[in-house]
């Protein structure tokens, strides 16, 4: 009888998770940066070999919400959480052992999911580190980065999938459209160009979407939330928004595999990271009361 099921990665913010999608998948799917917090809603990837398929979700960081993107953010992992077959509870091997789960993610109650405690970064520690994470403790130790220990997380992952049919074709990679992957590669690129405060209050979003036009067209709106920042994205005679633009087309030609006209603007809509009727329109959801 086949597996499948939901797989749900969790952990605090900057610990690998988009990474360890991409690497599961063979695909990049999650937006990566060296900023904290770059992965701000679930990203689905789909991952099928032999009698196993894994509908794996790259949540948000684990975090103590600041302002009510991030309160979305939270909602959205706790969300994944719920809906879980299996719990990757993902944690930097650099700091030692990690708290419980329901300590790290402040759960009133256990989750109903199995979890399998896991330690990316593997190849910044030696060895005999490992030990002092507990002996004997069951903790899978992998680098996302490198690729060690994944087969063996795999397994681990699969050995814990409910006995079910495949959910979805064998060929799927993803549940998500390819518009939210563009505006996430935009994203990305800002996350890599722009510094400081900025890149936290970027939200981008495909506003047209040509396939049958060649090359693709593609128009996306860089919003920010004040004008300063509109002018810092734009860059001097619009040297940044050009630069901004060429890399993310690249990035998005090498995902679809076409070429790509990308037209992109900037516009400002204020204070969007705090407004609820604005998070919704970029498809946030926020908590509905239920308790952590």
């Amino acid at each position: 009888m086949p597996r499948a099921g939901i797989v749900t990665v969790v952990g605090k913010p900057n610990v690998g998770k988009s990474t360890l999608l991409n690497r599961i998948v063979g695909q990049k799917l999650s937006i990566t940066s060296p900023k904290p917090q770059s992965t701000r809603d679930r990203v689905v990837g789909i991952y099928t070999a032999d009698d196993s398929q894994m509908v794996i979700l790259d949540t948000p960081g684990l975090l103590n919400p600041g302002y009510l993107l991030q309160q979305a953010m939270r909602s959205t992992a706790l969300r994944a959480l719920d809906e879980a077959d299996v719990i990757v509870y993902l944690a930097d091997a650099t700091e030692g052992r990690p708290p419980s789960l329901a300590e790290a993610a402040e759960l009133a109650v256990p989750p109903r999911a199995p979890v399998i405690t896991v330690l990316n970064k593997s190849d910044a520690i030696p060895v005999s580190r490992r030990d002092e994470a507990g002996a004997g403790e069951e903790l899978v130790y992998v680098s996302a980065l490198t690729g060690d220990g994944i087969p063996e997380l795999m397994a681990r992952i699969a050995g814990n999938l409910p006995e079910s049919p495949f959910l979805y074709p064998e060929d799927d990679i993803s549940t998500q459209p390819v518009r939210f992957f563009a505006a996430e590669l935009v994203r990305e690129t800002v996350l890599e160009q722009v510094h400081d405060e900025v890149p936290y209050a970027v939200a981008v979003q495909v506003e047209e979407f040509r396939e049958d036009r060649s090359p693709l067209y593609i128009r996306a709106v860089i919003y920010v939330e004040r004008d300063s920042q509109k002018a810092i994205i734009i860059g001097s005679k619009g040297a940044q928004i050009r630069s901004i633009g060429e890399a993310a087309r690249k990035k998005i030609e090498a995902f679809l595999g076409a070429r790509v006209y990308l037209d992109l603007w900037v516009k400002v809509l204020a204070n969007w990271r705090k407004n609820p009727g604005s998070l919704s329109r970029f498809g946030y959801q926020l908590a509905t009361g239920k308790s952590k």
